[in-house]
């Protein structure tokens, strides 16, 4: 099965209630982003978002220029039902973040739980070539040397604060880091680093 189909499954047989990653409020990553004081005209990339709730906070705040990546069309799909009419107000965009080539930069690149399942040096390494090359600003959270090693039967990638800065630096400064635990909907606890960088 490709990642394509695994994440297409996911997303057509399981609710939000049965996957870990679901969010009412994403309160970290809101929380980090407002650190940069954007304008509210920022162009701002949340990869990997298809129905996380993110995009319906950001719009609720008056960010203008939403754009939301990921694999899934269905999870796009979900997202786009549920927010209606506002979806109109997101560019969405169905593909695999180690195929994609933006065609524009972002002010802003989020990231909670993508890069963590990459886990080739190919990859990684095409991953930080882009985001280096369009993204002034990131917000990434990864499961951490503390966290989960498997996520959705897959693979992936722990993180800790010098891993990180191993791997963005020196093209990116690490502003800060921090450990979060993640209560998923089923009452367990993952814990999840988050970093804050800006290109330098």
């Amino acid at each position: 099965m490709s990642n394509k189909e695994h994440w297409e499954k996911i997303y057509t047989t399981k609710t939000p209630q049965e996957v870990s990653w679901t969010q009412e409020t994403p309160t970290t990553s809101l929380d980090l982003i407002a650190k940069y004081n954007l304008p509210k005209d920022a162009k701002i990339i949340d990869i990997g978002g298809g129905d996380s709730l993110l995009a319906d906070h950001l719009i609720a705040l008056g960010y203008a220029n939403i754009t939301v990546l990921d694999i899934s069309e269905a999870a796009i799909e979900r997202a786009k039902t549920r927010l209606g009419e506002k979806a109109n107000n997101v560019t969405w965009i169905v593909q695999d973040i180690t195929e994609f080539t933006p065609t524009e930069n972002y002010d802003l690149w989020h990231d909670r739980a993508v890069f963590h399942f990459l886990t080739t040096k190919a990859d990684i390494d095409f991953y930080i070539n882009t985001v280096q090359k369009w993204a002034n600003h990131i917000v990434l959270g990864t499961f951490s040397t503390g966290g989960p090693i498997k996520c959705s039967g897959l693979e992936i990638t722990q993180y800790n604060e010098q891993k990180i800065s191993d791997t963005f630096c020196p093209a990116f400064t690490l502003l800060e880091c921090n450990n979060v635990d993640h209560t998923t909907p089923f009452d367990t606890t993952q814990n999840f680093v988050f970093a804050r960088l800006s290109k330098q």
